[in-house]
């Protein structure tokens, strides 16, 4: 091969790599042990998987809180965390008055901790950060506890997440082999419109698969859930990569090779849950 040819592949290589970004088979061995996971929790009864959210945002909101420190911001983690089991168990076993109470109490708790402890930077700074961590995590997760109280509550969870994977995966696939035009460059440049398109067309076929098949609804309601998806879970996403380059962070940890950290991959999820929670209330 002439070395012009050999020096145009390298370079073609270069410029590829970034759009594919990670490690892709580890990413999708962990990804599908995850999913597995998911489930096997899902499988018998709900309660495995009302341990596993809990565990799953009490790690996040670990990750939220090492990044946060790099700015000297310090989350009061302890009482986030036992809020974070007031707010996801209360919410499973009794509704979406008991989410905003235990929401509203974990607030109090960790504004009353924060005060008390008393050290470091002002008590102000902290408390609202805490604020902004509790409504990001535990109270936009109540909702996917909400959902699965409801009738056919496991499948509808089950297809949630399938729908968050798609929008993933749909968007991966398609920004990977057509995105040219970037979607939000200044927030997260490797994002395409191709690849929001590719979301769009596998959400929607996941999306009417569930609805027809696991639901025994309309396949419109597949396809409006194929919409609603992709749009709060890019919005998700890119609020996330606003953070993260506010805090010179790539990835928001590390516990997840090929994927990042739980934030990571959270992140898209927890602005769709509501959204979807009250459009199957109001619909299915």
């Amino acid at each position: 091969m002439p070395a012009s040819d050999d020096a145009g592949a390298t370079g073609a290589l270069a410029r590829k790599k970034p759009r594919a970004g990670r490690n892709l088979p580890v990413a999708v061995a962990v990804g599908v042990g995850l999913l597995l996971v998911v489930g096997a929790s899902l499988f018998f009864r709900p309660e495995p998987f009302v341990l596993l959210a809990t565990c799953a945002v009490g790690a996040a909101l670990w990750e939220l809180s090492q990044a946060l420190r790099r700015r000297g911001i310090n989350l009061p983690l302890l009482p986030l965390l036992v809020g974070t089991v007031g707010i996801l168990v209360s919410s499973y076993y009794s509704g979406p008055e008991a989410l905003f109470v235990s929401f509203m109490l974990t607030v109090a708790g960790l504004v009353v901790w924060r005060v008390i402890d008393g050290s470091g930077v002002p008590a102000v700074r902290d408390a609202a950060a805490g604020t902004f961590a509790a409504a990001y995590l535990p109270f936009m997760a109540g909702f996917v506890m909400l959902m699965l109280a409801q009738e056919d509550g496991r499948i509808k969870v089950l297809l949630f997440i399938l729908l968050a994977v798609a929008n993933d995966v749909g968007g991966y696939v398609a920004g990977v082999f057509f995105g040219r035009h970037p979607l939000a460059p200044t927030v997260s440049p490797k994002k395409s419109w191709e690849g929001l398109a590719g979301s769009f067309v596998l959400a929607t076929a996941v999306g009417v698969v569930g609805a027809v098949y696991g639901l025994g609804a309309s396949p419109l309601l597949g396809l409006a859930l194929g919409v609603i998806a992709p749009l709060t879970a890019t919005v998700g996403d890119l609020a996330e990569s606003m953070i993260k380059r506010d805090l010179e962070l790539k990835d928001m940890g590390s516990l997840l090779p090929g994927h990042g950290g739980i934030l990571d991959r959270l992140d898209s999820m927890l602005l769709t849950a509501p959204f979807v929670y009250l459009f199957l209330s109001a619909v299915a």
